[in-house]
């Protein structure tokens, strides 16, 4: 396996900062913190330059606050200049990573996302169900053959160890000083274990995340053999015709995740008839048509009253408002969602 070094210039580089700046400020460049951070910009990136070389770089305490999107989450923001260190950490060590990671993994990863994740799912579907064919026998014409052992990560951001992270960033970064500021960025969390957790709500977090994964995704794919097996952040599914099949991979990923110093949500985790339907990224998908999550509804309609207030506040552009919208709206399409999005249709054309 190849191992990079002489990594740690190129992200103290002026040039890496002013991308890492540009970044960090993208959609915000109204907040106090930004227009404070701008007022004395190019001293400002030339001090923090000089911390992150003279190894002296203390990342600033975090700010946390509680949202509901519908289930409850602690997030926690970082100082805008630490956000900038995640970027400038991101934009080299980022595409490192990437080239390790395998094809259906889909969070937080250019040009995948739910979108795609739910093509894959439609694709999988069709493959294990032989193109819908139906149960021999059946009074209910959408059962068709197939299972999904539909799975979670217990607790995950707050479970990931310090340690296990360390040793397999190691595999890929030889430089020193590199894993310094990265076990920096890891200890600066508030977390009730040290040595465990990470803050969602860190581009570096969601970075680590899919790093730490990875390996779940190559036992699955290179150990197990699975073909058919989608993972989305630290939720995954896997198919196949066969349901005492799905049990024993079941098993096998539990004892795994041992290793690794995970566990699956014994609730969350289960064989469940594809002809049910799956809860999978907001959708529960059937065979035949997907059916938006309530919540998810809710979700958006309160995030809706919430942008417009922006908007009318002047605190996100006409163009960034129909830009939310037209996201949202291009991803309910994936479900049967007609008469919904009609209704929404007003707010992209005022």
């Amino acid at each position: 396996m190849k191992t990079y070094n002489n990594l740690y210039e190129k992200i103290c580089s002026l040039e890496n900062l002013r991308k890492a700046y540009k970044k960090a400020r993208k959609g915000k460049s109204k907040r106090h913190y930004v227009i404070f951070f701008e007022s004395d910009l190019q001293n400002n990136l030339l001090n923090l330059q000089k911390e992150l070389i003279g190894l002296t770089y203390h990342p600033g305490p975090l700010k946390t606050f509680v949202i509901r999107d519908p289930k409850t989450r602690v997030i926690s923001a970082s100082d805008f200049r630490d956000r900038i260190v995640h970027h400038a950490l991101c934009n080299i060590i980022e595409p490192i990573f990437d080239k390790t990671f395998i094809h259906d993994s889909y969070a937080s990863r250019k040009n995948k996302g739910t979108h795609k994740a739910i093509e894959r799912f439609d694709q999988f579907k069709r493959k294990i169900t032989g193109n819908g064919r139906i149960v021999s026998n059946s009074k209910d014409n959408n059962m068709v053959v197939g299972y999904v052992l539909k799975a979670d990560i217990k607790h995950y951001f707050d479970s990931v160890d310090h340690e296990v992270m360390l040793k397999i960033i190691e595999r890929k970064i030889g430089d020193k000083k590199v894993l310094w500021l990265i076990k920096k960025i890891l200890d600066n969390h508030n977390t009730k274990t040290p040595g465990k957790g990470m803050p969602i709500g860190n581009l570096t977090s969601q970075i680590f995340a899919n790093v730490y994964l990875n390996e779940l995704d190559n036992f699955v794919k290179h150990k197990l053999r699975i073909k058919h097996y989608i993972r989305y952040l630290d939720d995954f599914v896997i198919f196949d015709r066969n349901k005492e099949k799905l049990q024993v991979y079941k098993k096998q990923i539990v004892t795994f995740l041992k290793t690794i110093k995970l566990e699956l949500h014994s609730e969350k985790s289960t064989v469940i008839p594809l002809h049910k339907g799956i809860n999978f990224l907001g959708f529960r998908i059937f065979y035949h048509h997907k059916l938006l999550k309530k919540s998810n509804l809710r979700l958006f309609r309160k995030r809706l009253v919430e942008l417009e207030e922006s908007y009318i506040c002047g605190e996100i552009s006409k163009e960034k408002l129909l830009e939310k919208i037209n996201g949202w709206m291009e991803y309910a399409r994936q479900g049967n969602t007609h008469k919904l999005r009609k209704n929404y249709e007003k707010f992209v054309k005022f």
